[in-house]
């Protein structure tokens, strides 16, 4: 399986967004969001969604990540989501050398978690779609590399 690398945005359990600049990875504002990360957040350097911005990630884990830490991970599935209409997937992954959990449970917890973080605020209108096996997000990562070769 393919290792990305994902920086983490926003930890678990943060009721506050944190954007940085996806090149520099310099933090360029924090603002509150309507429900807590249910699990650490970030994107992956070196991609280019559809949505203009770097693919995000959520990474399936209990580890305490930070905002701010680097990552490598395990892709393990794909998360369809649409922000404002636009397609802004989200690759689930594993930290390096964890055991890829049972998603079930997982399931519930992210997409809820999803349709709350935004709530309420214009133009952050979500909807989530179908959760696809590690297969999909790595065709979605190579799709969308910057490299040419995979993220």
């Amino acid at each position: 399986m393919p290792t990305i690398r994902v920086f983490v945005e926003n930890p678990a359990g943060s009721r506050l967004t944190h954007h940085h600049d996806e090149e520099t990875l310099a933090l360029l504002r924090v603002e509150p969001v309507s429900g807590a990360y249910p699990y650490p957040y970030g994107f992956i350097p070196g991609t280019r969604g559809p949505d203009g911005d770097c693919v995000d990630c959520f990474i399936i884990t209990e580890q305490l990540l930070r905002t701010g830490e680097l990552v490598d991970c395990e892709p393990i599935a794909l998360m369809e989501q649409w922000e404002a209409g636009v397609v802004d997937n989200n690759v689930l992954a594993v930290p390096v050398g964890e055991p890829v959990p049972d998603l079930a449970p997982a399931i519930p917890v992210l997409t809820r978690g999803i349709l709350e973080l935004f709530a309420g605020m214009p133009g952050r209108e979500t909807a989530v779609g179908r959760f696809l096996p590690a297969e999909d997000a790595i065709a979605y990562l190579e799709r969308f590399s910057l490299r040419g070769s995979g993220a």
